[in-house]
């Protein structure tokens, strides 16, 4: 057993005692789906930021830097004006009322068990495409790390991260999420002098990388359209998608979301910028790679010294499990609370449904894995995977999200619209529609669209439906 082993194996077994220690403090519903509103600042912009950062930000950001050069990055600096939109805009509303899931809310302020189902059912469908993202790149991770084929390596970890999400909850996502962020902090500030080591300094790698793709620095390494209107998928992804959103019931109050998302922001944009130097040095050092998203992978196991690069897999590892993770508790809420109790059983007990919820997660967990195994998505980089999943969401929740709190008059019609709506236009638009103008865009338009009109042709809904949330 080499250290690359050693360093993976105790990082897993950290992890499974967390999910034990939080099962032993969960003692209610609010406990395993919300922490009980009672996570603090660092605890709570630690999760937010570990969530948002995923193998789409250390594998998959990297290998569209390494196809395309930097133009891509552009999308990167919507995701700060995202969060100062969450925690200006959204927040102070959308707390005024805790809920234990984002379909629930739906529901209160709608007042409509079918918008509830509805969003259910968006989150289970989306949370699959997503987590098929994050499968390839744990495969890819394990095979360097443990030389094992990738096959071997995504069942690997498809079963790691179903045992400790089931067990613990949202207390063992927040906490092993704190974990996870200290790791891929100290990964990614580790790793970027020691791979600039290779040149001499930042302009040297600059120059190499012109020589390689003459096109690295260059705009037109993406559409100018498609650039555009994928940061628009980021930006409604990162305001309004349910994993986000739920944490901010899981904090304390305002004052502590505040705090939250000022970490989140300078914890997210610093690995961003980091990713982006690594993304660069790959390209100088490794320009023939088959695949872009072979370049983390290689960058740590060619460039960084043994037990380096172990800590940054390990920090790649970590992005994908605080990702995935608070995906299936989100699927697994959704099953259990909006699915199952909202529709066949209302009566059901506690233990009944956290039975449910729990085989609610091993189902959405393992259907990505016979998904990816099957060959779906086959040859797609991780990337684009990860922002087809934002852009479904961001086009089915921004908008009966975000204007449930900022319009009265909006209606429980208005509100299903546009979820069917964006939803939709969005899968046809990815299938039929105009490459380079990213799917997100005609389905933000058709939600927004269905959102008002639906919404004008019937009745104002009852005071009782959003009087809570536009109290001074």
């Amino acid at each position: 057993m080499n250290i690359q082993h050693i360093i993976f194996i105790g990082y897993f077994l950290v992890v499974f005692l967390i999910g034990w220690l939080s099962l032993r403090l969960t003692k209610s519903d609010k406990d395993y789906w919300i922490a009980g509103s009672k996570l603090g600042w660092g605890v709570g912009g630690a999760t937010m930021a570990a969530t948002h950062t995923s193998a789409g930000t250390f594998i998959g950001t990297i290998g569209v830097i390494y196809a395309v050069g930097w133009s891509f990055t552009w999308v990167l600096l919507v995701i700060p004006l995202a969060y100062w939109f969450m925690v200006a805009v959204l927040a102070p509303r959308f707390t005024k009322v805790t809920e234990l899931t984002l379909p629930a809310f739906l529901q209160r302020r709608y007042d409509s068990k079918i918008a509830r189902g509805v969003g259910a059912v968006i989150i289970l469908v989306a949370t699959v495409i997503y987590i098929q993202a994050q499968i390839v790149a744990g495969g890819l991770v394990a095979n360097v790390v443990f030389g094992i084929d990738a096959t071997t390596g995504m069942v690997a970890f498809t079963l790691i991260l179903l045992i400790y999400t089931m067990v613990g909850g949202m207390l063992a996502v927040a906490y092993t999420d704190f974990l996870q962020m200290i790791i891929m902090i100290v990964g990614t500030v580790v790793a970027v002098p020691i791979a600039l080591q290779h040149f001499q300094g930042l302009g040297d790698l600059l120059s190499k990388v012109e020589l390689v793709q003459p096109l690295a620095f260059d705009w037109a390494g993406f559409p100018t359209a498609l650039l555009i209107t994928m940061g628009l998928a980021f930006f409604l992804g990162s305001v309004a998608t349910p994993e986000k959103v739920v944490r901010l019931y899981a904090m304390k109050n305002m004052k502590t979301i505040r705090r939250a998302v000022l970490l989140t922001i300078v914890v997210v944009t610093g690995i961003n910028l980091l990713v982006f130097i690594l993304g660069l040095a790959a390209m100088a050092l490794f320009p023939n790679l088959p695949t872009g998203d072979l370049a983390m992978p290689i960058i740590a196991k060619a460039v960084l010294p043994t037990f380096i690069g172990t800590i940054m897999l390990a920090a790649v590892t970590s992005a994908m499990m605080s990702t995935v993770d608070s995906l299936l508790l989100v699927a697994g809420s959704a099953l259990s609370e909006d699915i199952y109790q909202n529709i066949f059983n209302r009566t059901a007990s506690k233990s009944r449904k956290l039975i449910v919820a729990r085989l609610g997660i091993l189902i959405v967990g393992i259907v990505p894995l016979f998904s990816v195994l099957a060959g779906f998505a086959k040859g797609e980089l991780i990337q684009f995977i990860v922002v087809l999943f934002t852009a479904i969401m961001g086009a089915g929740f921004f908008v009966p999200v975000v204007g449930g709190v900022l319009w009265k008059r909006a209606t429980k019609q208005g509100a299903i619209a546009a979820m069917v709506g964006g939803v939709v236009v969005t899968g046809l638009w990815k299938a039929f529609g105009n490459p380079l103008i990213y799917p997100v865009l005609p389905g933000f338009i058709t939600s927004l669209v269905a959102y008002v009109v639906f919404s004008l042709m019937n009745k104002p809904p009852h005071s009782n439906s959003w009087e809570a949330y536009f109290k001074k």
